[in-house]
């Protein structure tokens, strides 16, 4: 059986990095398809993609959004969207290369071939697999980890990481409009859900690379969330356990 499988990448101002990402993804093996989310770059992301999409008519997607509304709507935006069209496989994934394109097959090959219902690009599994960063990053997002870890519970030594594979029964077993978090927080909220309601995580070992085009999206209000938010996260679990979603 082949399975469709769908690679979300969310855009702002990404001009420098979305044509090669682009290609690259189109060139794996095993027929991926891409769908981008821009968020009304003004750098012209979004041209650029439709100049692609007639090159990779039916395998390449894109939805345009009117302002720059978080990365956390982005990805729900997209997961309906992947639902709605009977995708299998449900990827997320940075559009400028710190996430290496070549371990989408990795992250498949965990749910496909070994049970997972979602894997994760992981940072920290196997150490710390980090190039580029400043140590002052390295050691916020290590220990941000940590953090959860503590808090939550959640057994898994990379809880920030954006890179991931889903099942589709994953997507449909979460209720997609009570996620609440938009920014870094959300990666650990899909998580942390996941995990409560009972889906199988593998985390696959990275090296993850920081871009050397573009700018990053990084700011303290995301930090911020993110700390908070995990808070909030455990209490919820607590006064109003998670169910999965009964109406997908």
């Amino acid at each position: 059986m082949t399975h469709r499988k769908l690679v979300i990448i969310p855009t702002y101002k990404e001009k420098e990095n979305i044509v090669d990402m682009i290609q690259t993804v189109m060139g794996l093996d095993g027929d991926f398809e891409l769908l981008v989310i821009d968020d009304a770059s003004p750098d012209g992301t979004s041209k650029l993609v439709k100049q692609q999409q007639d090159i990779f008519k039916d395998r390449l997607h894109l939805i345009q959004r009117s302002g720059k509304l978080g990365l956390g709507t982005a990805y729900i935006t997209g997961f309906k969207w992947a639902l709605n069209h009977g995708y299998d496989y449900i990827f997320e994934m940075d559009a400028d290369f710190s996430h290496n394109p070549n371990d989408l097959i990795h992250l498949y090959e965990a749910c496909a071939n070994e049970g997972f219902d979602m894997a994760i690009g992981s940072r920290y599994i196997t150490g710390v697999n980090v190039v580029n960063w400043p140590i002052g990053r390295v050691l916020m997002s290590y220990f941000a980890s940590v953090y959860v870890r503590f808090i939550t519970g959640l057994p898994i030594n990379d809880a920030t990481a954006g890179f991931k594979c889903y099942h589709r029964s994953v997507l449909a077993g979460i209720q997609l409009d009570e996620i609440k978090f938009i920014g870094y927080a959300f990666q650990i909220e899909m998580k942390f859900t996941a995990w409560k309601l009972g889906f199988k995580i593998k985390e696959v070992p990275i090296i993850f690379t920081d871009r050397t085009k573009g700018t990053s999206k990084m700011s303290k209000g995301i930090f911020k969330e993110a700390v908070f938010g995990v808070i909030w996260m455990k209490l919820k679990s607590i006064f109003s356990p998670y169910k999965l979603n009964q109406s997908v």
